[in-house]
């Protein structure tokens, strides 16, 4: 058992540092090549993997670029999802959400989503140390999946995409910005009256 966790982690390391294949996709190459990356945790690991990847995948992953991506909240639920007869080993389920938006030049949000995965793992009663094992590998895989989901999102997306969801965003602030400055001019211009008292008859 230990053997192989140790052989699992090595091999998540290796995938990490020399960069994987994206499942399904035939390619790792992104229409988007310069993004910042960024979280509430900055140097949290599933941002971390995240940079490393795009930077593998030949994004220029920098502050100052013009997009940036933004990790807004990442939360791990777990549940238990069956039990055997004697209770002594049971099925878990872990899941793990990841809201994220994209902004653009004046860090106006261009869009925002979420992603989310689900892993199941057995918790056996008699053997402690051994489920311990079995769930951090499966939240080792689970962020592997999560980090792979993310970059398949960014693969959907050209920057022609991207600056016609700049324009829009551009209008609604814009819009926005001549809304508020009509209603500071509607109240500077109207009279402020103070309630006058009527003396009583």
């Amino acid at each position: 058992m230990i053997k192989r966790n140790l052989l699992v982690i090595g091999l998540a390391v290796m995938l990490s540092a020399c960069g994987f294949q994206l499942r399904g996709t035939g390619t790792n190459e992104l229409s988007i090549k310069e993004m910042d990356v960024s979280a509430r945790d900055a140097y949290g690991p599933t941002v971390t993997e995240l940079r490393q990847v795009l930077k593998n995948s030949g994004v220029n992953v920098h502050t100052g670029a013009p997009y940036r991506l933004v990790l807004t909240n990442e939360q791990q639920r777990e549940r238990s999802a069956s039990y055997n007869s004697g209770n002594r080993t049971a099925e878990y389920e872990l899941t793990t959400q990841l809201n994220y938006s994209i902004q653009g030049l004046n860090n106006l949000e261009l869009l925002s989503d979420k992603l989310e995965v689900r892993k199941v793992y057995v918790r056996d009663a008699s053997n402690i140390t051994g489920s311990e094992q079995e769930a951090a590998r499966s939240r080792l895989e689970m962020r592997r999946d999560l980090v792979n989901a993310m970059v398949v999102r960014l693969q959907q997306l050209t920057p022609a995409q991207l600056d016609e969801l700049q324009q829009k965003a551009d209008q609604r602030a814009q819009a926005e910005a001549a809304a508020l400055e009509a209603a500071r001019r509607q109240q500077a211009e109207t009279p402020q009256q103070s309630p006058l008292e009527v003396p009583g008859n």
